[in-house]
């Protein structure tokens, strides 16, 4: 049977960008199909108003593979990364001073938690030590294959190779980060803090893409999945790339293609063609036909089975099995995401200004106590959405003078709770509108007059998120990141290796080990293990 290419990618988003780039580097001829008319899947930028562009859904850096930037030259194909002036700003109410600042400099954070808890001050070292400690564990494991439950001799090794890195672990780090992986971010943030604003200001990492409560088992984890990152060498600092996040995704597609990679946009696939049991090939909407005895999926893995793979398809057992087991795949990670276009420089009550502070180069956190991200969890369950929702306001072009005129700036609006599907049927095209005036409403408590300097919004809703970017029920993390979906049990058990249960079928997005967020990692480990097979 002829063949178009070696390997075939479906979906050319960061991951398999990254996927794409490796394998071409090792000679292999690649072709990447990507359904919209431009590279990057949810790490791109796009023009929203006339002369206003923004990170579209993912918004900020940190959590990029350093291995990945310097194996693919991303900085030498564009990609300009600068750090935050301060790390992250909370507005807790209306008065002058009424806000928490964490920043990169111990000293000032100390001072900083002094002025609502002197104990919270006190226990922030330890905190902060132990987090890094924790994040050290987890940088060496997302670089490893899991081992596969009832595997070979291969996933004996790599279970060892595991086991003896967190044998060599102290017993107090065993149990800190057993506790990571398994206690809800409230529970484990009061070991250290007492002051709820505190509490709720490291609880909100817990419930980031996460449809979840910080009282939720497992947010722990979340929490500690968003501190492994680093921005230019320095470890849990965060960043914006220069041109926004399509910057990344367009310096990757740049590496892929100078290594040989082939990249189609506009070329939705509609389905994975199965011969004999084993993957053989794609067929696209407008009905062409690509054939290669590789095809790697960039795509949700609860999507790949239930809407690329039909039912009648000739899978092995194993394969069928996966497929009915892949339908109780929990996604949904409660995120409405905006963009707006501003005529000027929003200021907050807390802290006001006449121009441009170091708050407005910060993740600006509106969530002001602990109480209020659960209870905006349990206005979700109950009602659809929080009347009072979580929001990450960051302004991008406080950082970086090409997303807006001079004088105008972006805002990216990050938000939680807004479940995926609604009580009593209704669609997200009937509420959308609804909402995002509920989140306009709740910054401009915080910000009063930012409604007069809005030009123009763009608005996501979980479902927009889903037909726009292929997000599953908008989740941005292609699944929840609960035990049952982590490391060997990720997207399943059995197939955790970046291996599916139908032969020359591979896994390389964020639905495989260790997740979501803009890392480059699933790719890399899976273009490794192809590499491996082939």
């Amino acid at each position: 049977m002829s063949t178009d290419a070696d390997i075939i990618i479906i979906g050319a988003g960061h991951n398999g960008l990254v996927c794409a780039g490796y394998l071409a580097a090792e000679g292999k001829s690649v072709l990447a199909l990507e359904a919209r008319g431009i590279v990057g899947g949810a790490a791109v930028t796009e023009e929203f108003h006339p002369g206003f562009r923004n990170s579209t859904a993912s918004y900020t850096v940190s959590l990029l593979n350093p291995n990945v930037i310097d194996d693919l030259d991303l900085y030498a194909h564009g990609l300009s990364v600068v750090s935050r002036e301060i790390a992250n700003f909370w507005p807790l109410g209306d008065t002058p001073g009424e806000h928490l600042k964490l920043t990169f400099d111990a000293d000032r954070n100390k001072d900083e938690f002094a002025r609502l808890s002197h104990a919270d001050a006190e226990a922030l070292s330890r905190y902060s030590a132990d987090i890094e400690a924790a994040a050290d564990v987890l940088r060496g494991l997302i670089l490893e294959t899991p081992p596969n439950l009832g595997g070979g001799v291969a996933d004996i090794w790599r279970a060892l190779k595991v086991g003896g890195r967190l044998s060599r672990l102290k017993d107090d780090a065993q149990r800190l980060v057993f506790d990571l992986f398994t206690l809800s971010a409230e529970d484990f943030l009061r070991r250290y803090f007492e002051h709820p604003a505190i509490i709720g200001a490291f609880a909100f990492d817990g419930i980031v893409g996460n449809y979840a409560a910080p009282s939720t088992p497992g947010t722990a984890y979340v929490l500690l999945h968003h501190a492994f990152g680093e921005v230019n060498g320095r470890k849990g600092e965060w960043g914006h790339a220069i041109g926004g996040m399509g910057a990344i995704t367009q310096a990757m597609r740049k590496s892929a293609e100078a290594r040989g990679a082939r990249i189609e946009v506009d070329a939705p696939v509609a389905e994975v063609l199965v011969d004999n049991g084993a993957a053989a090939g794609v067929r696209l909407e407008d009905g062409r036909i690509y054939r290669a005895p590789v095809i790697v999926s960039n795509a949700n893995p609860k999507r790949l089975m239930r809407d690329l793979i039909p039912d009648e398809a000739p899978l092995p057992e194993k394969g069928a099995a996966f497929r009915e087991r892949m339908a109780n795949y929990k996604c949904g990670s409660a995120t409405f995401r905006m963009n707006l276009a501003l005529s000027g420089l929003p200021q907050f009550a807390c802290a006001p200004s006449d121009g441009t502070e170091e708050h407005h180069r910060a993740g600006i956190v509106i969530g002001p106590s602990v109480d209020y991200l659960e209870r905006a969890y349990l206005e979700a369950k109950l009602h659809g959405w929080s009347r009072d929702p979580v929001v990450e306001m960051l302004i991008p072009s406080t950082l970086d003078d090409t997303l807006a005129p001079e004088g105008a700036h972006v805002a990216s609006l990050f938000c939680q709770h807004f479940a995926p599907e609604l009580p009593g049927g209704r669609s997200w095209d009937d509420a959308r509108e609804e909402a995002a005036e509920t989140i306009i409403a709740t910054v401009e408590r915080y910000a009063p007059g930012i409604r007069e300097l809005i030009i123009s919004t763009q608005i996501h809703s979980p479902l927009d998120l889903e037909r726009k970017f292929g997000l599953t029920g908008g989740d941005i993390f292609h699944g929840r990141l609960s035990l049952n979906q982590m490391f060997s049990a990720r997207p399943q058990l059995g197939a955790a290796d970046y291996r599916l249960p139908i032969s020359g079928l591979y896994l390389c997005g964020a639905g495989a080990h260790p997740g979501g967020g803009v890392t480059g990692v699933p790719g890399r480990n899976c273009a490794r293990e192809i590499l491996k097979d082939i």
